[in-house]
């Protein structure tokens, strides 16, 4: 659909003129980077019209407002999206054409936002999308780091972590608002008055500060007007330079603000296994999240003198565990800057806060040592104390003298404040992110307050924005749907199960083929261009990019493909299907295990596409820096979807929908959202296999099981693992990845070997990918198999998931953004 807002040739002029002001250039003078800010600001200036007639009308309708809370936004390239939701990409394509650029390559010169990594910040980047193409207001709120989690080279086969320089250019799309700085503070003592009438007011003192001044970034609805806001928190110091300390020559006292402020906002998680290092990360969450609610009740209060009537109009999702200390931040400016007493601070602060959980795995539910927690946040601590006394006495209330269960589910024990908990207690919504993971919740990990307090528990698929992982991001593939279907499917992907008539279809089977050929193509040529490896876009593209944890088990895909080369050595006139597979994962910084898998990667990679022998039958890419932009270029030429993390383990995941958009197969366990996948296109469709949930639990209860009788009775597992100690993929060290020899078979820790079961799903594994081979060989099936993937992913829209958290969670008011002709 045409629009007026870009009409053709203003927008070439405005562009143009942008150049004129920004850099004193002119057209043919322009780099591309300064192509890509001029054209960034021109359609920053259409949104921002939009923006502001949507803040109007807020003002006017006053609706009720999300504030999501979230460590982590993984946004993605803002240029595409915008004009992809601003029903514009093809009016500015061809202005740009006509100007002598191509707009994909100018998408090109803009970073990817070095805002989040893994799949929780993509969740919140696609819930922001839904809701302001939804009609919904909302804020994200997170923090603007200056370098991200880490920019990853791989050099010699190993993750080298650099600094991501997202802002070296600026941020064309973002605003600062420093009119709304808020003071935070950390540290120090509380000291107690009481008042005329008796009442304990609590005065933090001697503490140190910062600012913390907002970004808003536009999160613009597709074809509505209505634009919401990422508001992203920068630090700066109250007092940027202490000119009496720099005379005194006391340099470091001198700039001692200035480099605390700068510290919160430089990386998005930093390495915690030392005590410095937790202590900024518990500075970095305390940050946003009081200057988030800060502003969100001043905003509040700028319209309403009652500030009991805040979870009318208000409402705080808590994006996992990290934004936690929400809850006490929210009890301590009810009680200590409005004044209201305990019990209404707490009927305020319990009906505005939810939870969401993203994690089964108890070691990933955050907890902080006491020490720490209370000394950085004296008075939140104070207030976690309180709530923690008042809900024990409820929990001997219920089950008396029970010291197991106060154990279990106390907000402070052992020494440590468990943030889980906290929320669990606090909000009035606890909800998991795909139906296995909340059952999993309720009768497993979480079953002693499922059982207190049932009615909180609930749950929420995850969801996908359709917008980015398929119209933007496989243009061709989305021009197909929409030619046999309509467009409807942009904002309603229910309408997407229409396509099952066409699974049949010989010539829709062909276009279907072709297309994904077409996008192969074009990762062959990122590979070659960025990997210096030629693939062959015929094999099969059997894929696995997320984030590299050793519960994903990209071990066991590795593993398989070392499996594979050993069955083609032996046997080189055997029947097989070319195959290229392809890897793409950050390591966290301080994670030796996974940043030791990635080098195991590189390095079958290095010996399997070196061998000239097999004929490059087998080829293994490792994609350096996988990111969203990457992401959707990956996703559209994928034919087989790793989804292969150990049964009970994956909450959700969003990438599994993102393959299933795109027409590829799941090769998966019966993990997180795998089910429902599997329930709406069939299993026939998928290649399933390993453990079930249910079996992992009882195997872990039983304290595991002896991955040795495997080792001693499945010779090709044997001849695969002591490739890892003999020197057959490091010949310089043999012993380099010793570590993960002994994770699968040796105690460690004092744990138990193959926490994973990596050796007890390998042969089934292994069986599965002989089912993809025989499956791939048969065009047609593979077409229609496809094809009814694609037509089955209409439950995973952000759409849906979203629309579910308003009606049961938090009961938003619909907007409507009108333009002038």
């Amino acid at each position: 659909m045409y629009n007026k807002a870009f009409e053709k040739e203003s927008f070439k002029k405005e562009v143009k003129d942008n150049l004129k002001i920004l850099y004193r250039k002119t057209i043919e003078d322009a780099t591309k980077q300064q192509i890509f800010q001029a054209v960034s600001y021109a359609v920053k200036d259409v949104i921002i019209d939009q923006w502001m007639a949507t803040q109007k009308q807020i003002e006017k309708q006053d609706p009720k407002t999300v504030y999501y809370l979230s460590m982590e936004f993984l946004m993605g390239r803002a240029l595409g999206n915008s004009l992809i939701n601003e029903r514009a990409f093809t009016e500015v394509k061809e202005a740009m054409d006509e100007l002598g650029f191509d707009l994909n390559s100018i998408e090109d010169e803009e970073p990817d936002p070095a805002l989040g990594n893994g799949g929780l910040g993509r969740l919140a980047a696609c819930f922001l999308d839904s809701l302001s193409t939804m009609g919904y207001p909302a804020y994200g709120c997170g923090i603007r780091y200056r370098y991200g989690m880490f920019e990853q080279k791989i050099e010699n086969g190993y993750q080298l972590e650099v600094p991501d320089m997202w802002l070296k250019n600026g941020n064309p799309f973002e605003m600062k608002r420093p009119e709304y700085a808020t003071e935070i503070r950390f540290g120090g003592t509380i000291r107690v008055e009481r008042d005329c009438q008796g009442r304990e007011k609590f005065i933090q003192e001697n503490y140190q500060s910062v600012n913390a001044i907002p970004y808003d970034i536009p999160i613009v609805g597709y074809g509505n007007n209505v634009v919401n806001a990422l508001r992203i928190w920068d630090a700066e110091a109250i007092n940027t330079f202490q000119l009496d300390s720099f005379d005194k020559g006391d340099y470091n006292k001198a700039v001692e603000q200035q480099n605390l402020a700068q510290t919160i906002v430089e990386v998005l998680y930093p390495n915690d296994n030392h005590n410095a290092g937790k202590e900024l990360r518990l500075k970095q969450q305390y940050f946003f999240i009081s200057a988030s609610l800060q502003r969100a009740v001043a905003k509040f209060k700028e319209k309403h003198d009652d500030i009991h009537r805040l979870p009318e109009k208000v409402v705080f999702q808590l994006n996992d565990t990290h934004p936690t200390v929400a809850i006490p931040e929210l009890m301590r400016i009810l009680m200590d800057e409005e004044g209201l007493t305990w019990n209404e601070a707490w009927d305020i602060t319990t009906r505005a806060c939810a939870y969401t959980n993203h994690t089964i795995m108890s070691e990933a539910l955050e907890k902080w040592p006491i020490e720490l927690f209370s000394r950085l946040l004296p008075r939140i601590y104070q207030i976690v104390e309180e709530i923690n006394r008042r809900f024990l006495i409820e929990v001997d209330r219920r089950y008396p003298c029970n010291q197991e269960k106060v154990k279990k589910m106390a907000i402070i024990y052992d020494g440590q404040v468990k943030m889980a908990h906290l929320a669990i207690v606090s909000g009035f919504s606890v909800n998991g992110v795909a139906r296995l993971h909340t059952e999993i919740l309720k009768n497993q990990e979480l079953k002693d307050f499922y059982e207190m307090m049932p009615q909180k528990f609930n749950n929420k698929t995850n969801g996908i924005t359709q917008r980015r992982f398929l119209l933007h991001g496989n243009p061709m593939l989305a021009d197909w749907v929409t030619d046999h279907i309509g467009n409807d499917w942009i904002t309603d992907l229910s309408q997407i199960r229409k396509l099952a008539i066409y699974a049949d279809d010989k010539k829709a089977q062909q276009e279907v083929m072709n297309i994904k050929y077409q996008n192969k193509l074009r990762l062959a040529k990122y590979i070659r261009e960025h990997n210096g490896i030629e693939v062959d876009p015929r094999s099969i593209f059997d894929v696995q990019v997320k984030r590299l944890h050793e519960y994903k088990r990209q071990l066991l895909n590795i593993l398989h493909v070392m499996h594979l080369y050993n069955q083609l050595k032996e046997h080189p006139d055997m029947e097989f299907y070319p195959r290229t597979f392809i890897f793409g994962a950050k390591a966290a910084a301080g994670y030796r295990t996974a940043k030791l898998t990635i080098k195991l990667i590189n390095a079958v990679a290095d010996v399997i596409n070196n061998d000239k022998n097999i004929g490059g039958r087998i080829k293994v890419v490792f994609i350096e820096n996988y990111r969203v932009s990457n992401a959707e270029m990956i996703f559209a030429a994928s034919d087989v979807s790793e989804q292969i993390s150990t049964a009970s383990k994956e909450a959700s995941g969003t990438g599994n929908m993102k393959f299933m958009l795109n027409g590829a197969l799941t090769l998966g366990t019966m993990d997180g959202a795998n089910v429902e996948i599997v329930e709406e296109v069939g299993e026939e469709h998928a290649f399933i296999f390993g453990l079930s949930a249910d079996e992992v639990i009882r195997f872990e209860n039983q304290g595991g099981y002896n991955p040795m009788d495997i080792f001693n009775n499945d010779q090709d597992i044997r001849k695969v693992l002591m490739q890892l100690i003999n020197g057959y993929y490091s010949p310089r060290d043999p012993e380099l990845f010793r570590d993960l020899y002994d994770s699968l078979l040796n105690s460690r820790n004092c744990g138990r070997p193959d926490t994973y079961f990596i050796l007890k799903d390998f042969k089934a594994y292994a069986e599965a990918q002989k089912r993809v081979e025989w499956a791939y060989r048969n065009e047609e099936g593979w077409a229609r198999s496809s094809i009814l993937n694609i037509a089955g992913a209409g439950k995973f829209s952000s759409d849906r998931t979203i629309q579910e958290y308003i009606d049961e969670i938090w009961h938003l008011d619909k907007i409507r953004v009108e333009m002038p002709e």
